[in-house]
């Protein structure tokens, strides 16, 4: 299903399934609001009955990669609350290459259950399937 949201502008959004999960992949968009951003996406989720939502990093504002803004940390808690899964899916490289702290956080984030960071959709369908 696709459709648009005027207040992102998504371009689009699809629900699939995914090693038998069904994800809500959020595919292009324009200005995510960082300051609402865990909220919109849990609540597009569920909107959609998605155990996952799939983010492109692309769409991403920089802040979310930068530790010290806070906004992955919140987005992370809130999608542990909701027992709902993020995965960012894309190249990440150069906010790791910023911050020892970020790739760290890369490495912790990528062993627990709420929030992921792989390079592409292949990798994510091998993390599921494990």
């Amino acid at each position: 299903m696709a459709r648009a949201l005027t207040r992102w502008r998504l371009m689009m959004d699809d629900v699939v399934e995914i090693a038998g999960k069904t994800a809500l992949m959020v595919s292009g968009a324009e200005n995510l609001s960082a300051a609402t951003l865990s909220n919109d996406l849990i609540g597009m989720a569920w909107s959609d009955d998605a155990q996952m939502v799939v983010v492109e990093a692309s769409v991403l504002p920089d802040a979310f990669f930068e530790l010290r803004s806070g906004i992955i940390g919140d987005v992370a808690q809130k999608f542990a609350n909701y027992r709902l899964l993020m995965v960012v899916v894309g190249d990440v490289q150069r906010f790791a290459d910023r911050s020892t702290a970020f790739r760290d956080y890369l490495f912790e984030t990528n062993a627990g259950g709420n929030l992921w960071f792989v390079p592409d959709m292949d990798a994510l369908e091998r993390k599921l399937a494990l």
